[in-house]
């Protein structure tokens, strides 16, 4: 019989478990307390900076992996009420022209499935920032399933970087997982990724306990010899089968318990970014660890989201959402679209709560919320 693992430590429990009474005190309204036009950083009631914007832009998927959506029945969001791409540019020029955001990453579902692509991240780009006087980063999550086909169209619009997921290396088992037949689809588009020069190229790999947790070194092994990160990221409840169990996670220290056993490494100094990188000694590549259940990084998060059909969220585990697309297509300003991103931020909680006895599990499953 298994034993079950704490999420978090007592500290973070005691940290954890304050957050119903914050919330009930927060401030609302302007977190900054600037005039309209002024420029400054967007910061939260817990003194982070916000500064990073993840953008579905789309809730359709062509995998159906079993962490993240059901095998049949999914309610698709219609497509008038999914945001155009010059409402999109919108909210990521006022983010980035008002608060000096730096980043923009985009998600889904799959983002690749959404028609003209590269358009977007052309119009995107476009966007200076105020701090570099340089157009912003802009990157992107996807399966790679198309990116054989996309690549070179994604790299000459200007997409920076790229992150795949493939959560095995074995083809049965990626099958099992995603419900999909696109094993080497996905590698001939990781293959592609490296060919038009993406760099970095992150692999990301949801690692559930008894499913591919047998794989870690395979991984690290992988990424050594094509020259890109694996990042693997602990099961977190955001399945829409609601399958989701602490039994089924395989920690942070697991993982590197199985790569250490193989390869030396050593951790690299840790910033805002979710994940632990850690080097191999012999100086052949890295590796990333999103310990977001047991080892969470709420303390150092600076990002927000933004649904498929604007809907801004402050954390993948939020409650509350905050309406964009209606002040978008009400003849709302840019300035009151910043006053609600602003009382959003200002509701920003101290961290998530899983493994506490007050955690509610998100109405919506990741490919909704946007990953």
């Amino acid at each position: 019989m298994r034993t079950l693992r704490p999420p978090v430590s007592i500290k973070e429990k005691e940290l954890l478990a304050k957050i119903g009474d914050k919330l009930n005190n927060l401030p609302s309204g302007h977190v900054t307390g600037r005039q309209s036009g002024e420029y400054g950083p967007l910061i939260d009631p817990f003194n982070r900076v916000v500064k990073d914007l993840r953008i579905s832009i789309t809730d359709r998927c062509n995998f159906r992996c079993t962490y993240c959506m059901p095998q049949e029945g999914m309610q698709w969001i219609d497509r008038h009420e999914i945001l155009t791409f010059e409402e999109i540019t919108r909210i990521a020029r006022i983010c980035v022209e008002r608060w000096g955001f730096d980043g923009i990453r985009l998600t889904g579902g799959e983002p690749t499935v959404r028609a003209q692509l590269p358009r977007l991240i052309a119009k995107l780009k476009e966007i200076v920032s105020p701090v570099t006087n340089k157009e912003i980063e802009v990157s992107m999550t996807t399966n790679g399933a198309t990116l054989r086909l996309l690549a070179h169209d994604l790299r000459d619009a200007g997409l920076n970087r790229v992150n795949i997921s493939c959560d095995s290396l074995h083809r049965d088992r990626f099958h099992q997982m995603t419900r999909r037949d696109q094993f080497e689809r996905v590698m001939e588009g990781i293959d592609a990724a490296i060919e038009v020069g993406f760099e970095p190229i992150k692999l990301n790999v949801v690692v559930m306990r008894d499913v591919n947790d047998d794989e870690m070194v395979d991984f690290a092994t992988f990424g050594r010899e094509k020259g890109i990160q694996p990042r693997f990221i602990e099961f977190m409840p955001l399945d829409a089968e609601e399958g989701w169990s602490l039994d089924k996670v395989f920690t942070a220290d697991e993982i590197l318990s199985a790569i250490s056993s193989v390869y030396p490494i050593e951790a690299v100094k840790k910033g805002s970014e979710p994940a632990t990188v850690y080097r191999y000694l012999d100086g052949k590549g890295s590796f990333g660890v999103i310990p977001s259940v047991t080892k969470p990084f709420c303390e150092s998060c600076d990002r927000v989201r933004l649904t498929a059909e604007g809907k801004f969220r402050t954390c993948l585990f939020a409650i509350e959402e905050f309406d964009l697309r209606g002040l978008l297509r009400g003849g709302g300003s840019d300035q009151e679209i910043a006053n609600e991103i602003e009382r959003a931020v200002g509701k920003k909680w101290a961290g998530h709560s899983i493994g506490n006895v007050n955690f509610i599990r998100p109405k919506r499953s990741m490919s909704q919320i946007g990953g």
